[in-house]
Order: C-alpha cells, then sequence, then structure tokens
C-alpha cells in the first residue's frame, strides 16, 4: 500500500527497540510502513519526540507498548501525541494494548484514582480515540471522553488451548479466587469444560483492601459542654452519642478447591500475571488435589521481580500470554513462558476505524460479563 496516499500513518512511541516489535508486526499485515520518527531520553532523563514527516490533515494512530518503566512510556505516548496535534494530525488513536495503571481503579482510602487521571491527560495531549485490550475493569471505559474499543485477547488463548494442549477434553478451568469467577465460566462455556474456583486466599485480596469509607467518626470532648449558643441567647439541645453499627471484619476461610480437579489437567485463566505469588500458591493446592498439570493462561504478562525465576521452580507447567507487554528477557529466563500472538486483531481494528467500517465483528458473540 501507498503510505502517502492510504490518508493514515502508524506510528510507534516507544523508544526500546524491544517495545516495537508489536508495532512493526501490525504494520506488516497492514501492509504499510511505520511512521518516521524518532523518540529518546536526554541525559538528563527528560523525553524528546521529533516526528520525521507531515501528518497535517492524516489520521494517526499510535502504538505504544508498556515495558516495565512504567511511567516513561506514558510520558512517551503524551508528547507523541501532542507532538501530533501541534503538527495538525486530523485524528489520534492510540493504540495501548495494555492500559497501564489499571489496577489503581477505585479509591483506596486516602488515595486516588489514578486511572481516571491517565485518561484525562491522554485526552488532555490530544488523544480522541483509543484501541486497548482487556481492562482490568471494563468500567474504566467510562473515564474517557472519547471511544474506547476494549478488545478481547480471550479468542486467541482458546484457540491455543484447543490447538496446544493434548487432550484438553480432559482439563477443567479454574478461577484462582471468586472474583476471577466470571471470567474463567466465560471460558469454561466456550471450551465446554467444567469449572472450578479456589476459595480462601492466603492474604488479602484486592477486593478486601481498605477503601477509607469505615473509618470511624471524629469523637469530640463534651465535657461541659451543655450545648450550642445560639445568637437569640436560647441553647440547641446538645448532639447526641453516634452510635453506628461496627462492620465485622473478614475472615478468610481455609483455601478449598470448588470443584473436582483430581486426574485432570488444571487450566487457570486472569487477565494480568504480575506478581505471581498468588498462581504459584493456587497451582500447589491444585498439584495437592490431584491435578497432574497445569497451565497459566493470561493477556498481559507482565511478569515483575522474580516471575520468571518463581515460575520456573513452581508446579506450573507452561504459562501463556499474549505479546501486548514485551517479555522477551523473561522467556530467556523461564522456558515455559509461552507467546500468543495478538497483532492480527490490533491491525483489523486499525484498518476497520480508518475504513469507517463497524467493529462489531470484533465483538460477535462477546457478552456483557466476558
Amino acid at each position: 500500500m501507498n503510505v502517502a496516499k492510504s490518508g493514515y500513518r502508524v506510528f510507534s512511541a516507544n523508544s526500546s527497540a524491544a517495545c516495537t516489535e508489536l508495532a512493526k508486526k501490525i504494520t506488516e499485515r497492514l501492509g504499510v510502513e511505520l511512521g518516521k520518527s524518532v523518540v529518546f531520553q536526554e541525559s538528563n532523563r527528560e523525553t524528546r519526540v521529533d516526528v520525521k514527516e507531515s501528518v497535517r490533515g492524516q489520521t494517526i494512530f499510535i502504538i505504544q507498548t508498556i515495558p516495565r518503566d512504567v511511567n516513561t512510556a506514558i510520558m512517551e505516548l503524551l508528547i507523541m501525541a501532542y507532538a501530533l496535534k501541534t503538527s495538525c494530525a486530523k485524528n489520534i488513536i492510540g493504540v495501548i494494548p495494555y492500559f497501564p495503571y489499571s489496577k489503581q481503579c477505585k479509591m483506596r482510602k486516602r488515595g486516588s484514582i489514578v486511572c481516571k487521571l491517565l485518561a484525562s491527560m491522554l485526552a488532555k495531549a490530544g488523544l480522541t480515540h483509543i484501541i486497548t485490550m482487556d481492562l482490568h475493569q471494563k468500567e474504566i471505559q467510562g473515564f474517557f471522553s472519547f471511544p474506547v474499543d476494549n478488545l478481547r485477547a480471550s479468542p486467541f488463548l482458546i484457540q491455543y488451548i484447543q490447538e496446544e494442549i493434548p487432550d484438553y477434553r480432559n482439563a477443567i478451568i479454574v478461577a484462582k479466587s471468586p472474583a476471577a469467577a466470571k471470567r474463567a465460566q466465560s471460558y469454561a462455556e466456550r471450551l465446554r469444560l467444567g469449572l472450578a474456583v479456589i476459595h480462601g486466599e492466603a492474604q488479602c485480596a484486592e477486593s478486601d483492601m481498605a477503601d477509607g469509607r469505615h473509618s470511624p467518626p471524629c469523637v469530640r470532648n463534651t465535657t461541659g459542654h451543655t450545648g450550642l449558643e445560639l445568637p437569640t441567647g436560647k441553647q440547641q439541645a446538645p448532639f447526641p452519642g453516634i452510635e453506628l453499627p461496627i462492620m465485622m471484619a473478614k475472615e478468610k476461610p481455609p483455601i478449598t478447591v470448588v470443584g473436582d480437579v483430581g486426574g485432570r489437567i488444571a487450566i487457570i485463566v486472569d487477565d494480568i500475571i504480575d506478581d505471581v505469588g498468588d498462581f504459584v500458591a493456587a497451582a500447589e493446592i491444585l498439584k495437592e488435589r490431584g491435578a497432574y498439570k497445569i497451565y497459566i493462561m493470561a493477556t498481559h504478562g507482565l511478569l515483575s521481580a522474580d516471575a520468571p525465576r518463581l515460575i520456573e521452580e513452581s508446579a506450573i507447567d507452561v504459562v501463556v500470554v499474549t505479546n501486548t507487554v514485551p517479555h522477551e528477557v523473561q522467556k530467556l529466563q523461564c522456558p515455559k513462558i509461552k507467546t500468543v500472538d495478538v497483532s492480527m486483531i490490533l491491525a483489523e481494528a486499525i484498518r476497520r476505524i480508518h475504513n469507517g467500517e463497524s467493529m462489531a465483528y470484533l465483538f460477535r458473540n462477546i457478552t456483557v460479563d466476558d
């Protein structure tokens, strides 16, 4: 395709070569060249972006994969979007397969909803649309003032199960916590397999963290005070003592597996695999209950810190993730990690948006709970 006449450009906002692999695969599928730009870090760690070709009146797609240095990647995206905006690009569409800070989408005590802040920053920088994949919470789409297409990786992971796992009919889909049961149920129903749920975590789950709404009311010392003095000289009755019902503390039950995994292949599904401690603990429980092989399936393989070493030393047999996040270094450290390419659906989304075609085809058979 002649990119000069296509009416759109595809740029990568990453300064790291490892992070541009997904962008290259997408442009190869589209039959276009990657836009000419330079993204680099100054000696003082400031990010600089130079766009090397005209984008006036063009629709621009910025592909940004998120490496371990999350904050640098965000600044690269914001600065490139603003550079394109000031260069008179017609539309600026961010392709962000893994949306950063997506776990910080709820109020935590005296914290903040960082995901909402990031959505506002992207809009201010000039983005008019984003394409992402498997948001941690689908409600995050409501944080944006422009359209969001939240694609699904499950068709690719389900295809991997059917083609790469021998005797997958003897498998059972496992949710590592009750909060992950809906996602696991979706996989189980599509594969016509059984469902098991691990109940009772050894540590507090994300949903159990304090959000500050249970703080006790301020207690005032009212000794010697008979009431409020009003301008007319009359007194208002004293405030009665505040007697609020006390919320009982949660107590985690002993870890149990709801469902029979004995003599079967256990497939744990989730959206993000980062700190693998919960997955390793779940694998040990499943082994004790008789599962003879354990797979982990997740869309985003962040695999931070010592994750590769912990996986290699654990009862987990295979970890399957997509290439929404670069993880080549982790694969070298742990041969159990396998990758599924999702560039096909991202390229098709770009093509359909540019041509003004319906996106419904990419969401066929996708329900509200998926």
